[in-house]
């Protein structure tokens, strides 16, 4: 069990339900629809401190411990998941100066990245190196003070507004993993050619980007020693999958809400069809299957508060979540009949959106590779 000092603070979570309901909800149809970037909401997610929530206080953010930032993102991404996918993607931009940073970069950047002043992206994905970073090509070539970044990026969200980019590159091509580095960029100095937006079948409102550098990034932007790049991806993807947990439970959540209205209220032979023995059945699953999902999650974020390494917590948590989130929107999808395959209501928005959740920050079959290569070393360490 968690120690009391990480308990959830129900207060700041309340507040993120109320403000998601309010604001991010309403306008969930309407992203979807015309693909309207999510940043539309940055000011007020801002106003609020959910841009810094996976910040501690000395740094500008909200000090908020695992539990809570868990279930924060959760009700982001019940109420408008393509807004929780911009900000869980800047996370991923600023946990990599948390992690990777000295304590000039980290107060250069981090404070006014939990304002809202600015917004990140991480760019660790190419073409030809999604689940393998160490295959990654781009590479950054010393010139005096500088580095020159060559190579392209693929699906980095954010990127086509992002005021800083998190950029994992091949300082030793021979090196292997061991041979990445990471560079902060600012697009703003020139070198960095972002394409347009790619027509995604779900998340339309979270925005990702092919990133083409060519571009000279001073010295004082390494993250850390050349070398340790990949190290700190590692970490900054924990806390990744761990957030992607948070979304998958989410919008499962939401899908099983709707779901579980309509079996109330929907009729059937005068009779609400919740008095279907196996349309219950469905919605015992779906439930059961949530609070597992939760339970994972939260585990992580137990070990993750206490400072201890959760990379196989993280990584089960977000191979059943986001495998889980599949099944419950599916059969919320199913239980509202023909009506749920309409665009009239969300739940067709809910299986597209949470499809990309099984790919997202290494697929569900990394993970498994990653569980079980874990279980056997320490097997093989005993």
């Amino acid at each position: 069990m968690a120690d009391a000092s990480f308990d959830l603070d129900h207060d700041i979570v309340s507040a993120i339900q109320i403000f998601s309901t309010e604001v991010l909800e309403p306008s969930a149809a309407k992203i979807d629809a015309e693909s309207i970037f999510a940043i539309c909401h940055l000011k007020a997610l801002a106003d609020i401190g959910i841009m810094g929530l996976n910040l501690p206080e000395a740094f500008g953010g909200a000090g908020v411990n695992p539990h809570t930032l868990f279930e924060s993102i959760a009700a982001l991404s019940g109420a408008c998941a393509s807004t929780a996918s911009m900000v869980t993607a800047h996370y991923l931009a600023t946990d990599s100066i948390q992690y990777g940073g000295d304590e000039v970069q980290k107060a250069h950047w981090l404070p006014r990245a939990a304002k809202g002043e600015i917004l990140g992206a991480f760019a660790l994905t190419e073409p030809g190196a999604g689940s393998n970073p160490a295959d990654m090509t781009t590479t950054a070539t010393r010139e005096g003070a500088f580095y020159r970044i060559k190579g392209t990026k693929h699906f980095i969200s954010n990127a086509g507004a992002a005021d800083f980019i998190i950029a994992y590159v091949k300082t030793d091509k021979a090196a292997g993993s061991r041979g990445i580095s990471a560079f902060i960029v600012d697009p703003a100095k020139g070198g960095v050619t972002i394409g347009s937006a790619e027509k995604t079948m779900g998340l339309k409102g979270g925005h990702v980007f092919e990133v083409m550098f060519d571009c000279l990034v001073p010295e004082a932007n390494r993250l850390g020693a050349d070398g340790t790049g990949f190290r700190t991806a590692l970490k900054t993807l924990d806390a990744g999958r761990l957030d992607i947990a948070a979304c998958c439970v989410g919008i499962a959540e939401a899908a099983q809400r709707h779901a579980f209205e309509w079996a109330s209220t929907r009729q059937v032979s005068g009779a609400p069809i919740a008095e279907f023995q196996g349309l219950q059945w469905m919605l015992a699953d779906m439930a059961t299957d949530i609070a597992a999902a939760r339970a994972l999650g939260l585990s992580a974020a137990d070990k993750r508060a206490r400072g201890e390494r959760y990379s196989l917590e993280a990584s089960m948590a977000k191979l059943f979540a986001s495998e889980m989130a599949g099944r419950v929107t599916d059969q919320a999808l199913q239980i509202h009949g023909g009506y749920g395959f309409t665009q009239g209501l969300p739940l067709e928005r809910f299986v597209r959106d949470v499809r990309i959740m099984r790919i997202y920050e290494g697929s569900s079959e990394v993970q498994r590779n990653i569980i079980a290569r874990t279980l056997l070393a320490s097997k093989a360490g005993h």
